[in-house]
């Protein structure tokens, strides 16, 4: 690893320079503004990082054990695989950062937000962290009722996710698994679920029009009182039972005959390619 001066790295980062990999340990870079930087595989420990400007950062496995991150500023940032273990980021804003595989272990998240948050099983949080329900996003997360129209999900771990009533209309989850997942009352409208894992997802009440689910698995998956699947494609879904696939093509000819402008399908054209597959 490079040693920089905080000067030094202050410098390069505002001059799009990449500061991967550095030694910075100690270094007191408390209030800069750091949007943006690249501080990959980074040595911070000990570094004070008090209200920092690091959004849109990448600091993918930066070692950041001991750092004052109090009220630091980490929306949108990379934090993957990032050990934070013993750190203080105390009202800091992790909103929409990526924490998958990040290590909080002994870490203090007092009011810290994290909302949109993304984390996955390999992620490490502090003892009786209640993480599932503050609003971040990943395995067993509660987000009833949540807006995430437009999310990009893609190939994320969101087994058992509650998002009963949410809005995800527009969201992007191409394979992503949503395993035991419940969708209840949620707004899909055009929403990608190609190539998904939909096993036992529980899609009751949902809005489905223009909702993409070529390739998804859906092995007992509940579509029961499904609101409207106008537009909807299942080319190649694979699991729907045949009393599911004859529910949904018994819906109204307008409905299940909509043109779906994107795929070039229809929900029975879909649905009747497969079950004579």
């Amino acid at each position: 690893m490079s040693s920089k001066t905080v000067d030094e790295i202050v410098t390069a980062i505002a001059n799009g320079e990449s500061c991967d990999r550095i030694d910075a340990s100690g270094a007191d870079l408390s209030l800069q503004d750091l949007y943006n930087a690249s501080l990959v595989e980074a040595s911070l420990e000990r570094a004070n990082l008090e209200s920092v400007g690091l959004t849109n950062a990448n600091l993918q496995g930066a070692q950041l054990q001991g750092c004052n991150f109090k009220r630091a500023d980490l929306r949108g940032t990379d934090l993957r695989g990032a050990d934070f273990a013993g750190a203080d980021l105390t009202a800091a804003y992790l909103n929409r950062a990526d924490v998958r595989g990040a290590n909080f272990s002994n870490a203090i998240l007092d009011e810290a937000a994290l909302k949109f948050c993304l984390y996955d099983l390999n992620t490490v949080w502090p003892e009786d962290c209640p993480y599932k329900t503050s609003g971040a996003v990943g395995p067993g997360a509660v987000l009833n009722g949540a807006y995430l129209n437009t999310a990009y999900l893609r190939g994320v771990d969101l087994t058992g996710i509650r998002l009963l009533g949410a809005y995800l209309s527009g969201a992007d989850l191409t394979g992503a698994n949503l395993t035991d997942a419940s969708l209840s009352g949620a707004n899909l409208q055009r929403a990608f679920f190609t190539g998904a894992c939909l096993k036992n997802a529980r899609l009751c009440n949902a809005e489905l029009q223009m909702v993409d689910f070529r390739g998804a698995d859906l092995e007992g998956a509940d579509f029961t009182d499904v609101t409207n699947v106008a537009g909807a494609d299942f080319t190649l879904a694979t699991g729907m039972s045949d009393e599911t696939r004859a529910r949904l093509l018994g819906r109204q000819s307008i409905e299940i005959n909509t043109w779906n402008s994107y795929t070039r399908s229809n929900a029975k054209e879909s649905l009747l390619a497969e079950s004579e597959s």
